[in-house]
């Protein structure tokens, strides 16, 4: 049967009651089991809870299973390893720069998902280009807001100084113009 046919059709074990894909999970992820036990158990639970002998699984639907989950095994804990060398860096950031760090992050991850999108056979669906559409479009609207509080924080920060600095000056009996001098520059507005 070629690809064509079974794509976007459901596996047996994505049929499977949530009972028994739950018991499929466990034994797959135990590696105390071997694929020819776990196959006897799981059609086993098939036949004991009623469902057709078609719905049994074979060997090789098991090991393409098994495959799958292994890999998306492999790249959780890639990721998880990840997560951990960036997370160890974050502690040494200043907050502002995590989340820049993080914007950047998910920049290069919208990228790599529309480069891959756009090699599929078919080209990118409407549905994932709206998608990756609307995510990049909440990226930008974050960053603007980041942006726009970091902002609005430097402004309070230098009207606090100015305001510390010209109560400061009114207590060492500084004249006005001194204070005045010391406010613009605290302002940035000395030439």
């Amino acid at each position: 049967m070629s690809d064509k046919n079974t794509r976007g059709r459901a596996s047996k074990v994505d049929l499977l009651p949530p009972d028994i894909k739950t018991r499929l999970a466990m034994m797959l992820r135990d590696k105390m089991f071997s694929q020819a036990e776990i196959l006897e158990e799981i059609n086993d639970l098939i036949r004991d809870c009623g469902l057709p002998d078609d719905m049994r699984l074979s060997k090789t639907g098991l090991n393409r299973y098994a495959s799958r989950m292994e890999k998306m095994g492999a790249r959780i804990r890639q990721s998880r390893e990840i997560a951990e060398v960036w997370t160890k860096q974050f502690g040494e950031m200043p907050q502002s720069d995590i989340g820049k760090t993080l914007m950047e992050l998910v920049k290069q991850i919208a990228f790599d998902t529309s480069m891959y999108l756009g090699d599929q056979q078919n080209g990118v669906s409407a549905k994932d280009l709206s998608l990756l559409s609307a995510a990049v479009q909440r990226l930008e609207q974050a960053e603007s807001l980041s942006f726009k509080r970091e902002q609005a924080i430097r402004q309070e920060t230098i009207k606090r100084a100015a305001e510390a600095v010209e109560q400061a000056g009114k207590q060492a009996n500084l004249s006005i113009n001194d204070v005045s001098e010391m406010i613009k520059a605290v302002y940035g507005l000395n030439s």
